[in-house]
């Protein structure tokens, strides 16, 4: 379809488009957040979230697929993406009206990230730290993101089986477990936990593995099932 000859483009103001991405992983026992630190200003010196400008040919999607290929060098490899909200105050970024469609990324064992051209380093940061009054300063509105991602996350792992993305596969229940512990910042019951886990259909699928064990019986693995949501759902320990 071709553009109407009438429509005047300059009548309107500058705008962008941008996507953030929210990437978690779980390293050594903690929930981590990837962060960037700003080679450049706007913010230079402060740490953000990874993203960019969506490309004139893009959608959001293609552009945050993009953004998370350059950052982790992962791409879609066993990565759970999914998109959070839209973030659109007029004063949000300094430079220009900018508008962000953030996602929230979820996979296991990532590495450790190469800062890219325009930043001054990349790492990960455990979520306790992100959150603690003398964490890293974010850039832009991104400590808005980063607690509406986490709230996300939290909130998922109750009703959905979300918290399998978080595991390598063969899984043992332990391990499982140990997600919700990190994510919630609490340990689920260990007897509700496996109740609901093995009675849920299609929740895991056992595997004719076991794990290694450094007394008593070897664990049985599990791998991921097909189903995705809990009901009812398994509710964070107040």
């Amino acid at each position: 379809m071709s553009a109407p000859t009438d429509y005047d483009t300059s009548a309107y103001p500058p705008f962008a488009v941008t996507v953030d991405l929210a990437v978690f992983t779980i390293r050594d026992g903690a929930l981590s957040l990837l962060l960037v630190e700003r080679a450049n200003e706007p913010f230079a010196g402060h740490w953000a979230l990874p993203g960019g400008f969506i490309d004139v040919d893009e959608d959001a999607l293609t552009a945050a697929k993009r953004e998370l290929a350059e950052e982790t060098a992962l791409g879609e490899l066993s990565v759970h993406l999914e998109q959070l909200k839209t973030y659109s105050a007029p004063d949000r970024d300094p430079r220009m009206r900018v508008v962000s469609i953030a996602h929230v990324v979820l996979a296991p064992n990532l590495a450790e990230p190469q800062a890219g051209s325009d930043a001054s380093d990349a790492r990960w940061w455990t979520v306790e730290d992100v959150l603690d009054e003398d964490g890293p300063p974010l850039a832009f509105d991104h400590a808005e993101i980063v607690a509406d991602a986490l709230e996300r996350v939290r909130s998922k792992l109750e009703y959905t089986t979300l918290a399998t993305q978080f595991v390598t596969e063969p899984f043992t229940l332990a391990e499982l477990r140990a997600v919700y512990a990190a994510v919630w910042g609490v340990a689920p019951d260990l007897g509700n936990f496996r109740r609901k886990v093995l009675s849920t259909d299609g929740f895991v699928v056992p595997t004719d593995e076991r794990g290694s064990s450094s007394g008593g019986p070897r664990p049985l693995l599990f791998r991921r099932g097909p189903a995705t949501y809990l009901q009812p759902a398994m509710l964070r320990p107040s």
